[in-house]
């Protein structure tokens, strides 16, 4: 990777040292340790950033306790079945949108994954997204533009350092299809076939995620709430200066 660094690359501030090793790795992980993919990710991800400050800019915990509070991200405390961690995403009744914003919900995501790829085991292992819709109104929908969907899919299909293994969506009405729509233009056929519609119905969800890493009401085995946000902020806090070092990364402003 520091090789494929080495290639000149205007404006673009990386450091290759050990404060970074472990960063890089992740870039690595995601390429099957194949540097040249790993830096044309690295660049992607630094483009999309200055492209969309809106969205990228200033991403710090503390200036996103709003999304936290609302409860609409949380991290589950078990691994599934194959070492993989949870994010789950409430984005129906949860989701006040007078009171939280999409990009403020888009922004907490992108916070939690740049936490989670510094985990070794999950950097290896990857992660799955567990979307939940139940209550989607249409008021919500609204919310999606194609703007906004081609953004998040050039993040997770071009530049977000992680391995997304499954995405799961659940609970989800028939006005969902709407929301479908707007981001299926822009879906590559690996991440399609990695999406996963379960509906209302919980035993196809415990077909791919074992009972034991999944709550209640979801058909798991573990009785938990998924009203955490906060005590996950908290921890998230805890490395605010991480996120100011890497917030410093990317490609500069001319002067």
């Amino acid at each position: 990777m520091e090789n494929a660094c080495a290639v000149k690359e205007k404006k673009l501030y990386l450091p290759t040292d050990e404060s970074t090793e472990l960063y890089l790795l992740a870039f690595l992980r995601v390429c099957k340790f194949y540097p040249e993919s790993a830096f044309k990710r690295v660049k992607c991800l630094y483009k999309l950033r200055q492209k969309n400050p809106k969205y990228c800019n200033d991403l710090l915990p503390t200036l996103e306790k709003n999304v936290f509070e609302q409860n609409i991200l949380t991290v589950l405390p078990s691994r599934d079945q194959h070492g993989r961690r949870i994010l789950i995403t409430e984005c129906g009744q949860r989701w006040k949108v007078k009171d939280c914003s999409l990009t403020e919900i888009f922004r907490g995501v992108e916070l939690v994954i740049e936490a989670a790829i510094l985990e070794p085991r999950t950097q290896v292992s990857g992660t799955v997204l567990l979307v939940d819709f139940a209550g989607l109104t249409i008021n919500h929908v609204w919310q999606f533009t194609p703007n906004f969907a081609k953004l998040v899919l050039d993040w997770i299909q071009y530049s977000m350092p992680a391995r997304l293994k499954e995405v799961h969506i659940i609970n989800q009405p028939y006005i969902f299809n709407m929301v479908f729509a707007v981001f299926k233009p822009f879906m590559q056929e690996k991440l399609r076939n990695r999406m996963l519609l379960h509906g209302y119905d919980h035993t196809s969800l415990l077909a791919h995620l074992d009972a034991k890493c999944l709550p209640t009401k979801y058909g798991g085995l573990m009785d938990i709430e998924t009203d955490q946000g906060i005590e996950l902020w908290n921890l998230l806090c805890y490395y605010e200066d991480n996120y100011k070092v890497t917030n410093e990364f990317g490609y500069k402003k001319k002067k």
